[in-house]
């Protein structure tokens, strides 16, 4: 399962894990703040934001690469991006600036505890698919034969799923069409979804974006395969197409080469 759906809205199921998180974390120190000691309900406050925020910052530090010339994409947390262990450190941090008491220290231990079990465990659910082996079904490339993923070979691919009517996969394509077109060690696969050949001349010719192997998946056979939900869908498989990752929106430079070099042993 790679997302949840609500009524006409699709939450990736990473960011599911943290908003369950953080419900649990305020639940339970809400209760602890009534019955041992108010400066729990204090704590919670500050602990939440310099947890956030310590994440926030770990991630950018981590991939300060990427965000060195563009630094106010260190706000554009949609994109997904938090370092847990700078994250943890922050709230204990915060912690330890408030808690007093033992009561509430063991209040304080019990709900951090609690929060980050339950993160985890939601963030399982994103894992279930990987090791799915490709589609064999054939679908029509714009510029050259028929082609199904499971007859690419000798190289990991990346299959991202889109449509020129979504406003995240027209964010990302530039970024996507740049990497595809300097990196030689993997094959970019952009497979649109329920879109005429016509539509999608149109919409590439109006972003001066060159793309190659761009297949037609007009009965949206990709995203019933791999059981997702939403758009744009970034798998990628490694070299035998097996589904090794998959991420739901839109994608950030740094996730993306963090998954590309997963693929090709570079990291």
């Amino acid at each position: 399962m790679n997302a949840i759906a609500i009524g006409p809205l699709v939450f990736p199921t990473q960011h599911i894990a943290i908003l369950a998180g953080i419900f649990v974390f305020s639940f339970l120190s809400s209760i602890f703040s009534r019955r041992i000691d108010p400066v729990v309900g204090k704590w919670s406050t500050w602990a939440l934001i310099a947890g956030l925020v310590g994440g926030r910052l770990g991630h950018v530090a981590l991939h300060w690469q990427n965000f060195s010339g563009d630094l106010w994409r260190a706000f554009a947390i949609w994109q997904g991006g938090f370092e847990p262990i700078p994250g943890l450190v922050s709230a204990l941090l915060a912690s330890a600036l408030f808690i007093r008491s033992v009561n509430a220290g063991l209040a304080t231990a019990a709900t951090l505890g609690a929060s980050v079990l339950v993160a985890t465990g939601t963030m399982q659910l994103a894992k279930v698919t990987s090791g799915q082996i490709a589609p064999t079904v054939v679908l029509q490339q714009m510029e050259g034969p028929p082609l199904a993923i499971s007859d690419v070979a000798g190289k990991p691919v990346v299959v991202n799923l889109w449509a020129s009517w979504c406003p995240p996969c027209r964010r990302e394509m530039p970024l996507l069409a740049k990497v595809a077109a300097t990196r030689n060690d993997v094959v970019f696969l952009f497979v649109n979804q329920g879109e005429s050949a016509e539509t999608i001349r149109s919409y590439l010719a109006s972003q001066g974006l060159k793309l190659n192997h761009v297949l037609l998946d007009p009965s949206m056979q990709m995203p019933r395969y791999y059981r997702t939900l939403g758009l744009p869908m970034t798998l990628f498989l490694k070299a035998d197409r097996t589904l090794a990752a998959m991420h739901m929106g839109e994608i950030s430079p740094e996730a993306l080469d963090t998954n590309i070099n997963k693929l090709t042993g570079a990291t």
